[in-house]
């Protein structure tokens, strides 16, 4: 997983000095037309449908993200709100964009996660969204923006995570999506307080997410990997894996950090990744980014 830099001279370094808004990336991933080892993560088929599961579900799940923000767009008057709320956009369309390519490859890997994309499942979210109310659909969204600000974190600077072997571009994809989920992750935040948000509601869709967090993980994850006949095969491999991956540096520790979003008055930036965050767009991004030459 761990990255290297390379020269690439023709493409603009990013800037030195901390991005004030977040920035949309043009990017393209190169995944190979052949077909890769299944289990593409390290080998470990439980941690590898855990993956594809994600990227099943980060397109659905980031165009959600951008409606329950739209939905306020004419009531945000803060021009440097507005600048950020473009990047949020920018940033999470991209986000969609490739890991749809990365999905495409997936799905004809074998992996069960083309029914995120389906037209059928599509209508059935913006019905949901269009019952929520307006606040509680952007405090959704702030949440769950705090959870993937969490893992990127973990992603970011764990080097137990970095070292895993894999497939690389797919590890270039993660790295590039975590940095711009903390380019970004105060951003629905911010707007959801600017609209007259209630920190009453904020807390209790936290609650909520969180108490469906781990048995909706544990779901989807179980009907991935069920439909994989090397689990029916082999249980004992089954289990090792399950348990390897929910004590790992994913997952560990992973409810009290997510719990801080619950204290009366917190906002995202409390949680300081500003370091962590301009350390990987040097390393991405850089005079000798690795992604450099990804760019468009």
């Amino acid at each position: 997983m761990a990255v290297r830099s390379r020269q690439h001279p023709t493409a603009p370094p990013e800037p030195s000095s901390q991005a004030p808004y977040p920035r949309t990336r043009r990017i393209r991933f190169r995944f190979a037309e052949e077909a890769s080892r299944k289990y593409f993560v390290a080998g470990d088929m439980v941690f590898s449908h855990f993956v594809a599961g994600l990227s099943g579900a980060f397109p659905p799940g980031e165009e959600g993200f951008i409606r329950s923000v739209r939905r306020f767009a004419d009531r945000i008057t803060d021009p440097g709100l507005k600048k950020r709320v473009a990047g949020f956009i920018g940033q999470e369309s991209m986000h969609g964009q490739e890991h749809r390519h990365l999905n495409e490859k997936l799905v004809a890997m074998g992996y069960p996660i083309a029914w995120w994309d389906s037209e059928s499942f599509k209508d059935k979210r913006i019905r949901f969204e269009d019952r929520l109310p307006a606040h509680v659909h952007l405090a959704l969204t702030a949440a769950a923006e705090h959870y993937t600000a969490v893992l990127a974190e973990r992603v970011l600077s764990s080097d137990e995570l970095q070292a895993i072997p894999a497939d690389p571009e797919v590890w270039h994809l993660l790295n590039w999506h975590a940095l711009e989920e903390l380019e970004h992750k105060s951003v629905a935040f911010d707007v959801y307080r600017a609209v007259g948000g209630t920190e009453r509601t904020r807390i209790a869709v936290m609650v909520a997410a969180c108490a469906l967090l781990l048995p909706v993980t544990l779901i989807s994850l179980a009907v991935s990997v069920g439909s994989d006949p090397v689990a029916r095969r082999r249980p004992d491999r089954l289990v090792r894996e399950t348990y390897e991956l929910f004590t790992g540096p994913i997952f560990k520790g992973l409810l009290p950090d997510l719990a801080v979003y619950l204290r009366p008055g917190f906002h995202p930036d409390d949680v300081d990744t500003s370091a962590l965050a301009q350390q990987w767009r040097d390393t991405l991004f850089g005079a000798d980014g690795v992604l450099v030459d990804h760019l468009r």
